[in-house]
């Protein structure tokens, strides 16, 4: 059974009350489509103490916190502006329980990439996540190719989400296709697709086919959803190396539940939910 594996979710974000009140805030003002508003915000906790033990009860080991920065296309401000040390309260309290991914921010290279090296030696974080969609440029950018190139000299991975963006903002700069120029041009990079790549699916199954350096993420989508190439894409050997598993805030014991409802190997179980994380993340 699934919910007997130890999981390691890799895809999460800060979810205080105290910073989901500034998104709460910032999205006043900014227009949101109705697929954002049909589904609702990002959740929250009273306390990270209060978040572990729901941890416990889904028998999650682990949680990445991303440092998400979100740039509104609308407005053009970081709306959602996550800071170093608004992870490192999940990190340096529970280091065992949490683990830190840093931002990027396109539009402000030399800090970004600095930034990134402090969270990576001085606070161990284990790679960096990009959400590109109100930056407008696609994520084979030049302005982009500074944090890949940071992200190989660190040894560390990057989390894009690719496909469609929830919020009000153009989905066609992350196109699953432009891993596949990204993946040729830094070999050495390791790259994870999140979001499953919806409606691009086959995309991001094809890049994941092709290069050895790219991750198949099935983060923010519950299972009932995937299309049956994902299924059938994971739960063979190819696959099962390369997926991945997180929540993007969707309840764990639900999404455990219904992983166990797709009938997959249990080795491609173990892959998805545990193993896959601890070796791309040197965990």
């Amino acid at each position: 059974m699934a919910e007997d594996i130890k999981a390691i979710d890799i895809m999460y974000y800060v979810a205080t009350p105290e910073f989901m009140a500034k998104w709460d805030n910032a999205k006043e003002g900014e227009l949101i489509c109705r697929m954002e508003r049909s589904i609702g915000g990002l959740p929250r906790y009273e306390s990270i103490e209060k978040m572990i033990e729901l941890m416990d009860e889904a028998n999650v080991e682990k949680v990445f916190i991303s440092q998400c920065k979100m740039w509104s296309y609308w407005n053009k401000w970081m709306y959602f502006d996550t800071q170093l040390k608004d992870v490192v309260q999940y990190t340096e309290k529970y280091p065992d329980r949490f683990v830190g991914l840093a931002g990027y921010n396109p539009f402000r290279i030399r800090e970004s990439v600095k930034e990134i090296e402090i969270a990576v030696k001085e606070y161990g974080f284990k790679g960096v996540y990009v959400h590109i969609y109100g930056f407008d440029i696609p994520l084979h950018d030049a302005k982009m190719y500074p944090l890949y190139a940071k992200c190989v000299e660190l040894d560390i991975p990057v989390s894009m989400q690719v496909g469609h963006v929830l919020e009000a903002m153009p989905s066609d700069v992350a196109r699953p296709i432009y891993l596949d120029r990204i993946a040729c041009d830094f070999p050495d990079l390791k790259i994870v697709g999140a979001h499953t790549g919806y409606p691009w699916v086959d995309e991001l199954i094809s890049v994941c086919y092709k290069w050895e350096n790219v991750w198949f993420g099935v983060d923010a989508w519950l299972p009932k959803y995937w299309s049956p190439s994902i299924v059938q894409y994971i739960n063979n050997r190819l696959g099962a190396e390369r997926c991945i598993w997180g929540t993007n805030g969707i309840p764990w014991k639900e999404f455990r539940k219904q992983i166990d409802e797709l009938n997959l190997r249990e080795e491609t179980k173990r892959k998805l939910l545990r193993d896959n994380a601890i070796e791309l993340f040197k965990l």
